[in-house]
């Protein structure tokens, strides 16, 4: 019991600190204030609650987030785990049954005997024990306040928005067609084309709808990675023929031409009886989501069991806080992890939550820290979080951008080879797992 950890938050990254501390021998008590409290975001009672898209995206090695998934992977990740054990089809992307994997991650972290659950919303920090605070975006009011004294500073704030879900029998399959783009992978997505007429009709009820108030000192805080999409609509008539609603590579059997518009829908579910929206993330009222929504092709009745939502998002200003290990710079035993530090993303967050956990067990046993390279993914999200020397720190999804690329000798082996980006990221794909693979064994992950 002399490995005892506090983790705050049963999200993605909470749960995953917690079952790396586990798994390494520590005990933990992790506190969840739900189902005693949730945030307008939140509908369910279980852990890890997907509360935007159920896509963790792409899947391939060569795409910066496939890379993470594999790392991931192979340090024993259980999100990872639960995920795979509960993905739906998706083309290339990594897809799940929101409440299958909810209740996979929840049942594995309440059978742990190292784990212990306590319900219930946390408002003060021992200053004594080792805790890792991984609320998430959503974090209430009290513990924000907390946080702000603990870190001498004011939390940064931006909104996200989560698309809506309509029940699959109540769509006019006469008029939506499922495909893929130039017929590429398995045909998971379904398709309401539109022609130019009924996409300028939309789109000029879209722009004009009423959406949810909000207050003065909260406007233009949203994230670009996902804008409303009457946010994007609002940028010019055709922002969104070249975004969510893009026709290239589809044929609408009806015409056997390319739409002049597309909107999307991805299976919600295995069973296939729910369908969300892609790209569709919103802050418009209730009333007004049904009315402009309907006029979708292919959804004209369409029934929605559950409009896109608007909530506050919190984060801390992490490179000035914390170190590469999610480490609080001024505080040896407090650590951060998931969303509230800067990371963007399901993976992300569950990226952030196995290095804060390794490293707080670590810490207890009297072992070295444990700093991922740029030259893994892992690594890489570590380093923007916790070095970012620009003026506006903002949430960043693992990129290339971020990552350490092939050395001047590694490039030269490929040089006989086609400059094809694919060979190239395959490359770097097999460097950082093989660093994954040493780090693995040197350190006993």
């Amino acid at each position: 019991m002399a490995f005892k950890i506090n983790v705050i938050g049963a999200g993605l990254a909470g749960c995953e600190a917690a079952w790396q501390i586990a798994r390494h021998g520590g005990f933990v008590r992790l506190f969840e204030m739900k189902p005693k409290k949730k945030t307008p975001a939140h509908h369910m009672d279980t852990f890890a609650e997907l509360v935007c898209s159920k896509s963790l995206r792409s899947i391939q090695l060569e795409n910066a987030v496939g890379r993470l998934k594999e790392e991931l992977r192979r340090l024993g990740s259980l999100i990872m785990q639960c995920a795979d054990a509960n993905a739906v089809p998706a083309g290339g992307a990594l897809a799940v049954d929101r409440v299958r994997f909810s209740d996979c991650v929840t049942d594995k972290i309440k059978n742990n005997k190292n784990i212990e659950v306590i319900s219930g919303e946390v408002k003060h920090i021992e200053e004594n024990q080792v805790t890792i605070i991984a609320t998430g975006p959503l974090t209430s009011e009290d513990l924000a306040e907390e946080i702000a004294k603990i870190t001498g500073g004011k939390s940064l704030y931006f909104f996200d928005a989560a698309s809506p879900v309509v029940k699959a029998e109540s769509i006019n399959f006469n008029k939506a067609f499922f495909a893929s783009r130039y017929n590429r992978g398995t045909n998971d997505y379904l398709n309401c084309p539109m022609n130019k007429e009924e996409y300028l009709v939309f789109h000029k009820e879209l722009v004009n709808a009423e959406v949810a108030v909000i207050k003065d000192f909260e406007k233009n805080m949203i994230f670009e990675g996902c804008m409303p999409v009457e946010e994007m609509a609002q940028k010019g008539v055709d922002t969104l023929r070249f975004g969510p609603l893009k026709p290239v590579g589809l044929t609408c059997p009806a015409t056997g031409k390319e739409p002049y518009a597309v909107v999307q829908l991805r299976k919600e579910n295995k069973e296939g009886t729910l369908y969300n929206l892609v790209g569709f993330q919103t802050r418009l009222k209730w009333g007004e989501q049904k009315r402009v929504f309907s006029l979708i092709p292919g959804l004209e009745n369409a029934e929605f069991v559950r409009f896109g939502v608007i909530h506050r998002n919190t984060f801390i200003n992490s490179p000035k806080l914390l170190a590469a290990t999610y480490r609080l710079k001024e505080r040896e035993n407090l650590y951060f992890a998931g969303q509230i530090t800067g990371v963007e993303g399901y993976v992300e967050s569950t990226a952030s939550g196995l290095v804060a956990g390794l490293n707080a067990i670590r810490k207890l046993k009297g072992l070295e820290e444990l700093v991922f390279p740029r030259s893994t993914a892992i690594g890489a999200l570590a380093d923007y979080i916790s070095s970012y020397s620009g003026k506006n720190f903002q949430p960043m999804n693992i990129n290339f951008g971020i990552m350490d690329g092939l050395t001047k000798e590694e490039l030269l082996k490929l040089a006989s080879q086609k400059n094809d980006k694919r060979i190239k990221n395959r490359a770097l794909a097999e460097k950082s797992l093989g660093i994954i693979n040493i780090l693995k064994d040197k350190y006993n992950i």
